[in-house]
């Protein structure tokens, strides 16, 4: 059997460009991520099914994982008025709005053939918190909201991914630009983890790239031993299939190849790329990177969940009772936005 690339890629279109289907074929990757902008894979709902099947079939395998970022507020890939308008987390403040929150965005994912979603945030906000993750976190009851969504979700077919392992609420700068330090013990840090142990049976949870100065003072968790092992798979006990975050950001150093070996080495079961072009796309295929066999074991616990079709005769009732209840749904807050300011580094 052809060996899984350990990897979620990305495409440059809303179809799959001919050197596209020979990079995937060739290099078997686990899965892609799907964007909105810059990449602009999505636009609306058959057109993401026909590039789905254009990735199938380029792989070779039906089960692709098809991932993306759909939290809500500004970061949500999939956007009205063709998909549901859905709040961000901060909006979010008891149980049953978080699993219609789930309920209506595993919809949206399912009736596309997205099966997993690279959400819930359980970061815990601090006067700290950069603004790439305002408005993205719970606000209270993070482990009972979190638990609400990733339950649903799960039901519902799709894999959630809780992020970012082990707490990003400290960063005060935006990873997609430069690197986070925390440099605060690991007893005011329990605050941080403690949403993480709440739910560390998650299946699939992303890794941040933050230093820990308490446990590695010289590189990112995402690329450290020591984080990965002593607080991500140890004092969380997280055992789900551990995903770095894009590794195209610039907290981290050196080449595509370079760090995406530097993450699996330290422990990540799976690289994710990022939005970025088809030359980064060749670079990591060509990285030596395996599947591990403790990899394969968390990811067999995923098909089962991404293998169910979900149940949404309700979908028109909840859709209309979340949407009455959510006064400003509408109304997101547009003052940061990450990927638009990769993309204006690129045209730079």
């Amino acid at each position: 059997m052809k060996k899984i690339l350990p990897a979620f890629l990305s495409c440059q279109g809303a179809r799959l460009g001919d050197d596209e289907k020979r990079l995937f074929e060739r290099y078997n990757p686990l899965g892609v991520c799907l964007f909105s902008k810059f990449c602009a894979n999505i636009q609306n709902a058959e057109q993401v099914r026909l590039l789905i099947k254009d990735i199938k079939e380029a792989v070779g395998r039906d089960n692709v994982l098809i991932a993306t970022d759909q939290e809500g507020g500004r970061v949500r890939r999939l956007t009205e008025p063709e998909f549901t308008p859905v709040l961000g987390q901060s909006a979010i403040t008891n149980p049953q709005a978080a699993r219609e929150h789930a309920y209506l965005v595993s919809h949206d994912l399912k009736s596309c053939g997205i099966n997993v979603n690279f959400a819930p945030v359980l970061d815990t906000p601090n006067p700290k918190t950069s603004d790439v993750l305002r408005g993205r976190c719970f606000e209270k009851d993070i482990a009972l909201l979190g638990k609400a969504m990733v339950d649903e979700y799960i039901k519902q077919g799709v894999c959630p991914c809780i992020k970012h392992l082990p707490g990003h609420g400290r960063g005060a700068v935006d990873p997609h630009l430069e690197l986070p330090v925390i440099t605060e013990s690991l007893d005011e840090l329990q605050v941080d983890f403690a949403p993480f142990k709440e739910l560390n049976k998650t299946p699939m949870g992303m890794v941040a790239h933050i230093v820990l100065t308490a446990v590695d003072s010289e590189r990112a968790a995402s690329v450290s031993a020591k984080v990965i092992r002593q607080i991500i798979r140890q004092e969380i006990g997280f055992d789900g299939l551990l995903v770095s975050d894009a590794i195209m950001m610039q907290a981290l150093k050196g080449s595509i190849s370079e760090r995406a070996e530097m993450s699996i080495a330290a422990g990540c079961d799976v690289v994710c790329l990022g939005n970025t072009g088809l030359e980064a796309n060749e670079e990591l295929c060509r990285s030596k990177i395996e599947l591990s066999d403790e990899a394969a074991e968390r990811l067999a616990r995923i098909w089962p969940i991404v293998s169910r079709t979900g149940d949404f005769a309700n979908y028109e009732y909840v859709k209309n009772k979340y949407c009455a209840e959510a006064k400003n749904i509408i109304s997101y807050d547009y003052q940061y936005d990450a990927t638009e300011v990769l993309n204006r580094l690129r045209k730079a």
